[in-house]
């Protein structure tokens, strides 16, 4: 029953991956691309009203990387002219083209959309900062996918563990279960880190996941099948040589 109720969480978690969380992505980015300049001296309400993109020159307080132990944050904290108390962080996820070249007290150029600065721009540079949207759904595709897939593992090996209580081969955790859920993520998580950064439409990611982790279980059950066929040839001279000896 545990992996009956695992396959319904998997299940819905791939559900909801693909009714909201993708679908909800794609359209902040089609709307973030739709968005025109903020007309001059624009108040807050026609702002927010308009969806419009905004425009702040800011001053670089300071610029900062830390090392996290996995990844490197890069942080840039801004403050208004003349105001020292208005203060806001931009985070990057590379130093380049711009975060290497920012030093405090730089006059720097804020694209602004939704309260949150998209852009960065010093002297021509600009960089997009983490809170621009962008329109890489590679990775949530494939958790959807790998979630669906793990569903769909644990719904059969727990449907086979209640019919057929001493179930045998595929449907035991070892070694079967454990490959296939293995290959299930790690395919999940390369597939969805190279569609990104291959810059892959995502919804190639929905065929290529499937046909991966089908193509590695083959080959691991080809050499599985392969490795207890060679050791049955090796036993069998063994037993031959054993019932020799026995009826001498």
């Amino acid at each position: 029953m545990t992996l009956i109720a695992l396959s319904l969480m998997w299940a819905v978690l791939s559900y909801l991956a693909f009714t909201v969380w993708v679908p909800s992505q794609q359209d902040r980015y089609e709307q973030y691309r739709a968005a025109k300049p903020c007309p001059a001296q624009a108040t807050p309400q026609e702002v927010a009203a308009k969806d419009c993109l905004t425009t702040w020159h800011l001053t670089v307080a300071k610029a900062e990387s830390t090392f996290t132990g996995k990844v490197t944050t890069y942080e840039a904290t801004l403050k208004n002219k003349g105001d020292d108390s208005w203060q806001k962080v931009a985070r990057f996820s590379d130093s380049r083209p711009l975060f290497d070249k920012l030093h405090r007290g730089d006059e720097v150029t804020a694209t602004g959309w939704r309260r949150d600065i998209v852009i960065l721009s010093k002297d021509g540079i600009r960089q997009n900062t983490d809170d621009a949207p962008h329109d890489e759904h590679q990775a949530n595709a494939a958790m959807g996918v790998l979630a669906a897939l793990l569903a769909a593992q644990s719904l059969v090996f727990g449907t086979a563990r209640l019919t057929r209580p001493i179930a045998g081969a595929p449907f035991v955790w070892e070694p079967y279960g454990r490959w296939l859920t293995f290959t299930n993520i790690g395919v999940g998580v390369g597939v969805g880190a190279a569609s990104a950064w291959l810059d892959i439409p995502w919804w190639t990611v929905l065929v290529a996941v499937p046909v991966v982790v089908c193509s590695v279980m083959a080959r691991l059950l080809y050499q599985q099948r392969r490795a207890a066929a060679s050791s049955a040839k090796v036993q069998q001279p063994r037993r031959q040589q054993d019932s020799r000896v026995g009826s001498r």
